[in-house]
């Protein structure tokens, strides 16, 4: 889909030719009968390429509303393939926009309502979610917390590899510079370098 691909200029910061991409997703959803679900998509993407971009006000106000859409519905249905999102996929969205934005308690809340609604089909979301857990305490100066949740990231990654979710613990090691010599940081260090973490990233 086209909005897939305004991730690649949002994540390099060039908000510019992002915004331009989603406009023309948003034409084309115009032109069929697009559902509510597709609606508060694209103004997740949106929002996630805003705050890449460093602008967390106008993600959270893409966010609103897609709050607002899928809470009143459509009257078109979303096709067979379009079935993995829905108003928790894009509170994921808000409570990694909420964090950038140093909204920590609000991100902390958000996110915990994520996992707590998380299911058993969605083990890849769940190492992003408990990434991003980390880092709201990491950057709310709690490392303990922080460590804890890295740590059950990398459990679930060695069951369910996922870059993304990856990537989020490394993020969160480096936001814990400033504690590395504590010991529950010394313990990720040990879970992140393991040899078990390091086989299952090379098997994929």
């Amino acid at each position: 889909m086209l909005a897939h691909t305004a991730f690649i200029p949002g994540w390099a910061g060039d908000r510019e030719a992002s915004v331009e991409r989603l406009v023309a997703a948003r034409t084309y959803a115009r032109r069929g009968p697009a559902s509510a679900e597709l609606l508060a998509w694209l103004d997740a993407v949106e929002a996630e390429c805003q705050t890449r971009c460093g602008h967390t006000r106008t993600a959270l106000q893409l966010i609103g509303h897609g709050e607002d859409i899928l809470a009143n519905g459509g009257s078109h249905d979303s096709p067979d393939w379009f079935d993995w999102f829905s108003p928790i996929r894009l509170a994921a969205f808000k409570g990694n926009t909420q964090l950038r934005a140093g909204h920590l308690p609000q991100a902390r809340e958000t996110l915990l309502s994520v996992l707590d609604a998380l299911g058993p089909a969605d083990e890849k979301q769940a190492t992003v979610i408990l990434g991003d857990l980390a880092a709201v305490e990491a950057a709310a100066g709690h490392p303990e917390a922080s460590c804890g949740y890295a740590l059950r990231a990398l459990e679930q990654l060695e069951r369910t590899w996922y870059a993304m979710g990856m990537d989020r613990v490394r993020e969160v090691r480096r936001a814990l510079a400033p504690h590395q010599h504590e010991a529950c940081v010394r313990e990720l260090d040990d879970r992140l370098y393991g040899w078990s973490t390091t086989v299952s990233a090379l098997s994929r």
